[in-house]
């Protein structure tokens, strides 16, 4: 323990949470962390703290099964060194780790330099048979993988896939405070459903109806749309109205749209050009 001070700077309790891969665990993991008092999660290659994210990137990202093992695992200096990083900024008393086998769990334990695993806690010891049945049915049928945080903490790590909040709320017991949380719902990258796509259309007519309420853009005259890896780059030209203070409309406008088709679509905007392309004058159709 003396060795674990050096690195951590604090002492460490570690808990595991163990089950097959599809039977529910990153669903029930925060149940799990509070009924041991646990405020730390490690869950594919994620550091999560009262449902946030707060290091890590999801291994569900990889390209292949193999590279989300070895990156769930912490294999890459990199990866294992942000975690660590993290853990001695927030200085968590307990972590949970989470993993398909004791191995697992055990090894990626053994990565990041943490103590012994002091207690493992099965999938079978809070889930029924059913309900794992069920978990596993929707994981194979619809490629969907549940990691314990809001949609809106990962949207930005899952640009383009498909998202979907889930609402959980559960008692704890007779004069115990209830159990609610969001979670979300993600499809990996390598599913066979393929990518979850939006049609340029919809990016059209959001930003339509904002210019709509824009006093300095008069109207769209083009909107082109391009799919990067990391998200989607707008392009738009305007005819904007004279005597407004066209650059803070303009402003102002990109910072609306791009909130409103990040919440609406769970698309991460990673550019909005908008160019001036013509000047609407009111004064000249009034004499026309």
């Amino acid at each position: 323990m003396d060795l674990l001070k050096e690195i951590f700077g604090h002492k460490i309790e570690v808990y595991a949470f163990v089950g097959p891969s599809g039977t529910g665990k990153s669903y029930r993991a925060q149940m799990v962390a509070g009924e041991k008092d646990i405020d730390y999660i490690i869950d594919d290659g994620l550091l999560i703290k009262d449902n946030e994210v707060v290091a890590g990137e999801s291994a569900k990202k990889a390209p292949t099964k193999i590279e989300t093992v070895k990156h769930a695992l912490f294999y890459k200096e990199e990866e294992k060194q942000e975690i660590i990083k993290a853990i001695k900024q927030y200085k968590p008393e307990k972590i949970l780790i989470l993993g398909t086998s004791d191995g697992m769990v055990k090894k990626i334990a053994s990565n990041l330099g943490l103590p012994e695993i002091q207690e493992i806690i099965y999938i079978d010891q809070v889930a029924t048979q059913q309900e794992m049945e069920t978990a596993r049915r929707i994981r194979v049928t619809e490629g969907k993988h549940v990691i314990p945080v809001p949609t809106f903490e990962i949207k930005k790590d899952f640009s383009g896939y498909l998202l979907d909040p889930l609402q959980i709320f559960k008692s704890k017991g007779k004069g115990e405070k209830p159990y609610i949380s969001e979670k979300s719902i993600i499809r990996p990258t390598f599913s066979y459903m393929g990518n979850f796509t939006i049609s340029d259309t919809v990016f059209r007519q959001i930003l339509e109806h904002l210019a709509n309420k824009t006093e300095g853009i008069h109207r769209i005259q083009k909107v082109r749309v391009s799919n990067f890896g990391e998200g989607a780059s707008l392009y738009m030209e305007i005819t904007a109205t004279y005597g407004t203070n066209v650059m803070n409309e303009i402003k102002e406008f990109k910072e609306k749209a791009t909130k409103e088709i990040e919440n609406l679509t769970s698309m991460n905007i990673v550019d909005l050009e908008i160019v001036v392309k013509n000047i609407y004058v009111p004064q000249n159709e009034e004499n026309t």
